[in-house]
């Protein structure tokens, strides 16, 4: 289920890149990311959970990640 507040889009390049993903995993406070053996995958249930702390924007290559905030649509 899709969050509802917030959507995370992760580029379809760096999202299969092993050291991004755990990157990524590492640094989120709230688990929205999790580092698989194929890259990443955005754990859609945690997304509303997103404090917009801006930290996967901070490891990912630029524009590599997306935080949409649907709320204001």
């Amino acid at each position: 289920m899709p969050g509802e507040f917030i959507d995370v889009r992760v580029d379809s390049q760096i999202a299969q890149d092993p050291e991004v993903a755990r990157k990524l995993e590492e640094v989120c406070p709230v688990s929205i990311f999790a580092a698989e053996p194929g890259g990443v995958r955005v754990v859609e249930e945690n997304l509303d959970e997103c404090v917009l702390c801006d930290l996967c924007l901070e490891v990912a290559p630029r524009g590599g990640v997306e935080i949409v905030k649907l709320y204001e649509k």
